[in-house]
């Protein structure tokens, strides 16, 4: 494959995987707390909040593109206040983790939030009245029930970050070698003449990744249904 491939494809893929990656990653710990947060606590302010986590869903990616360089970009409100320690997101591959980890984050949400709510609350209930903590009971009960959906939510994640585009190229542009992803690169060969076969390589490596993503959360959501059906 790796003949397949040339230098500059090698390069898309392998900043796709590292962006993707990253995302994922940073996305983990937050979208667990808010998924548990929607899934079991009543508190003010609740649909506001399920309805800003899924609103990348629903606007136009350029759109939270852009809202992203206003508030992460160098002259933004955040952005600017980071430059001065030293983080810089604009137009870096960590901007461009940034954006995925936005635009995947509501998938990873429902997929565990769906999972928390699928596990019986009296398996919670009894082993807080045993004595354990609130953080003992999410780590050894809620936290193995849920894994499934966990899992599932992180290979959604996953996939959706390698297929970002209209977020991650209006926050931080196409650039050769740095923010260059898989589909701005599938973008930037279709631009040039003669560019259409390495374009449709890409679109191949990225039918694979997408179908292996689907394949692999869809096994992992058959196993949320077997566990919860012998519960």
């Amino acid at each position: 494959m790796s003949g397949w491939l040339g230098p500059q494809e090698w390069a898309a893929v392998g900043l796709s995987l590292k962006v993707a990656f990253w995302a994922m990653m940073g996305a983990v710990v937050p979208g667990v707390f808010v998924a548990y947060a929607l899934a079991r606590w009543e508190f003010f302010g609740k649909q506001f909040v399920n309805v800003l986590v899924h609103l990348p869903l629903v606007l136009p990616p350029v759109a939270t593109g852009y809202l992203l360089l206003v508030t992460f970009g160098t002259q933004g409100v955040v952005g600017s206040a980071l430059k001065e320690i030293g983080v810089v997101f604009a137009f870096r591959w960590t901007g461009a983790a940034l954006a995925a980890a936005v635009m995947a984050f509501p998938l990873l949400v429902r997929s565990i939030r769906l999972s928390i709510e699928a596990i019986d609350p009296k398996l919670e209930q009894a082993a807080a009245t045993l004595g354990a903590t609130r953080m003992r009971v999410f780590f050894t009960v809620t936290l193995p029930l849920m894994l499934p959906g966990l899992l599932a939510g992180m290979v959604l994640a996953f996939a959706k970050a390698m297929g970002e585009f209209g977020a991650t190229i209006t926050f931080v542009s196409n650039i050769p070698g740095q923010t260059r992803t898989l589909p701005s690169a599938i973008y930037a060969f279709l631009q040039v003449p003669g560019g259409e076969a390495a374009a449709m390589r890409l679109v191949v490596v990225s039918i694979i990744v997408a179908a292996g993503a689907l394949i692999l959360s869809e096994v992992l959501a058959r196993r949320i249904a077997a566990k919860v059906g012998q519960s």
